[in-house]
């Protein structure tokens, strides 16, 4: 997993670190030095921790005129042990929607597992995007299957059309207006 870095052709145009913004603003990064793993397993050391030990991201983009975000999972999301849903949403969303950020795609390729526990930081998240929505694109088969039986269906958009995203051949504006047309058939059908 230390060879798996977060997408970076996206640099030139949004830096997280470099976003006074942004929940990440301000931290320095090694190439060379591993200070975080998944259990036994490094991680490459661009990747954020938002306080769990297993689920790391990189917020990719974020537009603040139009309110949203672009966020690369990385890891095991799991909430019946580390409660991982609340990290990310008190450490990173609770930031972002302060900062007018209502839509999220989390792009899930390399979750290599999911554990839920209950609905409620979901349930929150999704009551506090109001207008917006939360996507999560490329997620793992068995990932979907543990996403559909604790029921996340109400709160995030997945499975079908987003479970096989090309979303590295287009900008993050275009993929968000993709996403969002998708939204609107899904939401106004």
């Amino acid at each position: 997993m230390y060879d798996i870095e977060p997408y970076y052709s996206w640099r030139n145009l949004y830096i997280a670190s470099e976003d006074e913004h942004s929940p990440f603003f301000g931290r320095e990064y090694s190439e060379f030095e591993f200070t975080h793993a998944v259990y036994d397993h490094l991680i490459h050391p661009q990747w954020d921790e938002i306080g769990s030990s297993t689920l790391f991201m990189k917020l990719l983009y974020v537009n603040y005129k139009l309110g949203f975000c672009i966020i690369e999972l990385i890891g095991e999301w799991n909430d019946t042990l580390n409660n991982d849903i609340m990290y990310l949403k008190r450490n990173v969303v609770e930031l972002l929607l302060e900062e007018g950020i209502n839509k999220f795609i989390l792009i899930g390729e390399n979750v290599l597992n999911f554990h839920a526990m209950d609905n409620d930081y979901y349930e929150e998240w999704f009551d506090e995007v109001e207008e917006g929505w939360i996507t999560a694109i490329n997620f793992r088969e068995h990932v979907i299957r543990e996403f559909n039986n604790a029921n996340l269906d109400y709160y995030i958009a997945f499975g079908g059309k987003f479970d096989h995203f090309a979303w590295r051949v287009i900008d993050p504006e275009q993929l968000y207006g993709v996403i969002e047309a998708m939204m609107i058939r899904r939401l106004n059908p």
